[in-house]
C-alpha cells in the first residue's frame, strides 16, 4: 500500500469513528419502556475496532514519514514540520497585514484629531504572504507526490 492510500484510510476511519460515536450517541438514552435504535454494546465493540484500526494507520504512516528521505537532510516528518511552520507564518503575517491595511482604512475616511497609522510597510509584508503561499504550495505538492510514490511501512 502506498502512504497516500494509508492517509486516505485514515481520513475515513477518523470519519467512521465520528459516525459511529453519533450513533452510540443516539443509543445511550431512550424513553423508559422503549429499546434503542442500535445496541450499545455492539457498536462499542465496533467503535473499539475503528479506534484500533486508526492507530494501526496512524503508527504505520508515522513510522514511514520518520524513515523516509524527502531530500537531502530532511525525512518527510521533516518536511511536514516545514509545511506547518510556513502555513503558522503565513497565516500570522496575514493577520497582520489585515489589520494594518484595516486601521489604514478606518482612519482615512475618519473625522477622528488622533490618527492611527500602520507601524510596518503593508506592502512588504504583503509580498511576504505571497512568498509564503508559494513555498507552502511548493513544498505540499512535493509531499504529496512523495505519498503516491513511497511503500507504506506496514509491520507495526
Amino acid at each position: 500500500m502506498k502512504l497516500a492510500e494509508a492517509l486516505i484510510n485514515r481520513a475515513d476511519a477518523q470519519k467512521r469513528i465520528q459516525q459511529i460515536q453519533n450513533r452510540l450517541g443516539r443509543t445511550i438514552v431512550v424513553q423508559e419502556g422503549e429499546n434503542p435504535p442500535e445496541d450499545p454494546a455492539a457498536l462499542q465493540q465496533e467503535l473499539d475496532r475503528a479506534i484500533a484500526d486508526m492507530t494501526r494507520l496512524v503508527k504505520q504512516i508515522n513510522r514511514t514519514n520518520a524513515a523516509t528521505a524527502f531530500d537531502k537532510g530532511r525525512t518527510i516528518t521533516d518536511a511536514l514540520a516545514d509545511r506547518d511552520a510556513l502555513g503558522i507564518r503565513h497565516k500570522a503575517l496575514t493577520d497582520i497585514t489585515a489589520r494594518a491595511t484595516a486601521i489604514a482604512d478606518q482612519f482615512r475616511y475618519s473625522r477622528a484629531e488622533i490618527k492611527q497609522v500602520a507601524t510596518v510597510d503593508v506592502a512588504a509584508l504583503q509580498r511576504q504572504v505571497d512568498d509564503l503561499a508559494r513555498q507552502y504550495r511548493e513544498l505540499d505538492t512535493a509531499i504529496q507526490q512523495m505519498n503516491w510514490t513511497v511503500d507504506l511501512i506496514e509491520d507495526v
